[in-house]
């Protein structure tokens, strides 16, 4: 999903200037959080490779190394400071710590998916390091779900971008892409919530029958 105050025109320009390094940093920016259109660089970087003006397999290991590093960056800033921070917040905005537990077993249950789907999830694509970091799933667990998803995502992007984008023009690939990360945060949301409330539902008619 990119942001709209970062234009594609914008995107194409850095890449062209930079290269290999736009890729990296990027994709590296975005995965500690940092509002870069990741997705849309390495859309670009593809479709440069498809235009001969850039190294497929260069521009594919840029993207790759850059996912893995932001990934890993994530992670221990949410082993080590995230859920102190998140609790914080939760306070301020008067959100209950038990509603926050609940979320935090449901994602820890689903860590090594949401790890390596999410890649392909709108907003879980950048903040799933520090969310596994937060859980406490382990380091080795993640480092391997997180370059398997870097590798599987990576490799999807700039493959897409490489061939399809000699067919479509680059801003219809973009905006595709784009919908079908916002399409699969709907479901994943709704994954994680529906029964949450479902659960809570339930106990609440229950106790109303007691």
């Amino acid at each position: 999903m990119s942001l709209e105050f970062v234009s594609l025109e914008k995107i194409q320009e850095f890449a062209h200037h930079y290269g290999y390094w736009a890729i990296f940093i990027g994709i590296l920016l975005e995965n500690l959080g940092i509002p870069i259109p990741g997705e849309t660089v390495t859309l670009i970087g593809g479709f440069l490779a498809g235009s001969k003006e850039l190294n497929y397999w260069f521009v594919l290991g840029s993207a790759i190394f850059g996912a893995v590093l932001g990934g890993i960056f994530g992670y221990w800033i949410g082993r080590t400071t995230g859920w102190e921070f998140i609790l914080r917040v939760a306070g301020f905005f008067r959100i209950p710590a038990v509603r926050l537990e609940e979320l935090k077993d449901k994602f820890s249950q689903n860590a090594a998916q949401a790890v390596f789907f999410g890649r392909f999830i709108a907003l879980l694509r950048i903040f799933s390091g520090l969310l596994a970091g937060i859980a406490g799933m382990s380091f080795a667990q993640f480092f391997v779900y997180n370059l398997a998803g870097a590798a599987v995502w990576a490799s999807v992007m700039v493959t897409l971008a490489f061939f399809v984008g000699q067919i479509v023009s680059l801003e219809q690939l973009v905006s595709w892409v784009g919908e079908f990360a916002i399409f699969a945060l709907v479901i994943a949301i709704a994954w994680i919530v529906v029964p949450i409330w479902w659960e809570s539902r339930q106990v609440k008619k229950i106790a109303s029958e007691d």
